[in-house]
């Protein structure tokens, strides 16, 4: 983590310690460059550019004091939308679903109590390795180094303890505090963004958005991030190993894992399957990033509640390698999976480790399993032994007019699965080819499903969202259902009423599992208070008579 904070040099700062005492100083001192530069040279606009560069076209905010300034100048920028979300906790997870689908996303909070609220959604997005760029309105210049206490504060004259709580939940902190530097901080903090995969917290002083400075008198070039390579020496050593540990392998298999999608490394997932033969599976925190439409796959690799006879092949198989995994308690259904290190091959996005054997480091997933697709022997042996013993589920018949609907899933569509037991129902869904698929499985966070889906759907206008919630998780965010409305997004949303924590009942039942019932369509009718497209509808479960 690192953390760069604005000097505060060249800004007029109040030197008077009387209690309530006003500054001696003026607001600010705006040095003659600055002054004799074009109006619309200002951090405002620079910041709103550079959004617009990364291909953020819709950023997610919640007004505060202050970040009003910033929010005037994000609006005037033509090639962005300024989309009010209801809480900071859901604009923060709406940026997190819109980063899923863009590749980066963007909220906009007021200092410390927008800062705290948000800072939830921005854990689950470091979790997730996604790239979030969470800009906060912080004090003014000249309340730097008085000794005051501001309003929005926990009541200390420290006004570092917002920063702190974001240094562990991201991988950049920007606190621009003066015009001098700010240039440099923000393009900092944004290219760090993308070249991490991880959120970062740029924190700017409320006066300071519409002052002009020389600095950003010129629109802003385009990024160039430099691309990574791999150690080509230790890249054919990796390879080399693997291969002959695999060609020696009777029935191999290869297993898909979440951190795919921040290696991006999908692409060259596919080229090693096809090349290769193997049986392929897929973690359940990496649905959706393996296509299940290949040929050879067997479903989600999840222990105990695997896909009906993912987990036989996988876990009898001689050889294993796992591109992108991760092991926690939850992937691992308590760590009870049957695997042994001694036949596995991982693949992090920078490291592979051959069985017990050497380990090599400052290679990147994709060009390894590139490199080992020109390498390996094609063996389809554990395939053949999964198509003798897969009975396959019945296919429902396709929909005439005015049926029954029995499959809305195609190319047009994006599952969002929200935490509990929509994880495991929208598992076992089948999804064509193009249909995109999210959930948030490391980071856990119930309700985190509504933004998400109001953030994915404002990200990919191609698609149609279908989310699966829970109740218990609805209930902590549904506000942001009226941005939806708003924003005229088409989302389905399947409600599933359980009656309270489901999942948690599987846990460990109780009295606190109980939530109080809603009338759900009843509550959304009257956030729609008949102002755009809502439907709403009631499915009950039919009487099944003794």
């Amino acid at each position: 983590m690192e953390t760069k904070v604005g000097s505060v040099d060249g800004v007029a700062k109040p030197v008077s310690n009387d209690v309530g005492g006003l500054p001696s100083a003026t607001c600010h001192t705006v040095s003659p460059s600055a002054v004799s530069c074009s109006s619309d040279a200002t951090l405002g606009r620079h910041l709103a550019r550079r959004l617009v560069q990364l291909g953020v076209t819709d950023v997610f905010a919640v007004p505060g004091d202050f970040n009003l300034t910033l929010l005037d100048h994000l609006i005037a920028e033509p090639g962005l939308r300024l989309i009010g979300c209801c809480n900071e906790l859901n604009a923060g997870y709406a940026a997190d679903g819109y980063a899923r689908s863009r590749g980066v996303g963007a909220c906009v909070v007021t200092f410390t109590v927008g800062g705290l609220s948000v800072l939830n959604a921005i854990a689950g997005a470091y979790s997730e390795n996604l790239p979030l760029i969470c800009i906060v309105g912080g004090p003014n210049t000249n309340d730097y180094g008085t000794n005051r206490i501001l309003h929005h504060t926990i009541g200390l004259p420290d006004f570092s303890q917002e920063v702190r709580c974001f240094q562990t939940v991201t991988c950049y902190q920007a606190v621009v505090n003066n015009l001098e530097n700010a240039h440099e901080l923000l393009d900092t903090a944004i290219s760090t963004a993308m070249k991490d995969s991880k959120p970062v917290y740029i924190s700017i002083s409320c006066n300071l958005p519409a002052i002009p400075h020389p600095t950003f008198s010129r629109d802003p070039v385009p990024f160039f991030l430099s691309p990574r390579l791999s150690n080509q020496m230790g890249l054919d050593a990796a390879v080399e190993a693997a291969a002959e540990f695999l060609n020696k392998a009777v029935k191999p298999v290869m297993v898909g894992g979440p951190k795919i999608r921040v290696a991006k490394a999908g692409k060259a997932f596919v080229e090693l399957a096809d090349a290769c033969g193997y049986a392929i599976a897929v973690m359940p925190a990496a649905k959706g990033l393996v296509p299940e439409h290949h040929p050879r796959f067997i479903g989600t690799y999840w222990g105990a509640v695997s896909t009906a006879f993912c987990a036989e092949i996988v876990e009898s198989a001689d050889a294993y390698i796992f591109a992108g995994p991760i092991f926690n308690d939850y992937s691992s259904v308590g760590y009870s999976l049957l695997l042994k290190k001694e036949k596995s091959i991982i693949v992090q996005p920078d490291r592979v480790v051959v069985a017990n054997g050497p380990a090599f480091g400052c290679i990147l997933m994709k060009d390894f399993l590139r490199a080992l697709a020109k390498r390996l022997n094609c063996n389809t042996t554990a395939y053949e032994n999964y198509s003798r013993i897969f009975v396959p589920r019945g296919a429902p018949p396709e929909c005439q007019p005015d049926e029954p609907l029995r499959n809305m899933l195609s190319s047009g569509t994006a599952v969002i699965a929200e935490t509990g037991d929509s994880w495991f129902n929208c598992q076992k869904l089948n999804l064509p080819q193009g249909c995109g698929y999210e959930f948030q499985m490391q980071y856990g966070s119930i309700g985190w499903s509504v933004g998400a889906t109001l953030g994915y759907a404002q990200a990919a206008k191609d698609k149609r969202v279908i989310a699966c919630i829970g109740d218990g998780s609805f209930q902590v965010t549904a506000q942001d259902i009226s941005t939806m409305l708003r924003c005229e997004q088409k989302s389905i949303i399947f409600l599933i009423n359980n009656g309270g924590y489901t999942i948690e009942v599987e846990i460990h039942d109780g009295p606190y599992n109980v939530i109080k019932n809603w009338n759900y369509t009843a509550l959304v009718d009257s956030i729609h208070n008949g102002e755009g497209k809502c439907w709403t509808t009631k499915r009950r479960e039919p009487t099944v008579p003794f």
